[in-house]
């Protein structure tokens, strides 16, 4: 029997998860609806990972993993939003004056 890559999130089914830092949600909207949909896409991986273990291939497959790829991209641009409106750092380096 050989078996498939697992998709999306990498750690969704890891032991060894790193403890996530929980956000107020009133302070840090954008950061606590990235970890809603974090876990949501944590709970889609992992039953995308469970029916593929018991040879599941139809439609309900196909949903779940567009579902899970939703999520991911739902997430990635949110990400961007947090970057845009996150501190400018000046990434130039200065020219040194010539005598």
């Amino acid at each position: 029997m050989t078996t498939r890559p697992r998709r999306g999130n990498r750690l969704a089914g890891s032991t060894n998860r790193l403890a996530v830092k929980k956000y107020p949600a009133a302070q840090f909207p954008i950061q606590r609806e990235i970890q809603n949909l974090e876990s949501e896409l944590n709970a889609f991986n992992e039953r995308i990972a469970e029916l593929e273990g018991e040879g599941h291939r139809g439609h309900a497959m196909e949903v779940l993993n567009a579902n899970a790829i939703d999520l991911a991209s739902r997430i990635d641009e949110l990400r961007c939003v947090l970057l845009e409106s996150g501190p400018k750092v000046e990434s130039r380096k200065r020219n040194p004056s010539k005598s």
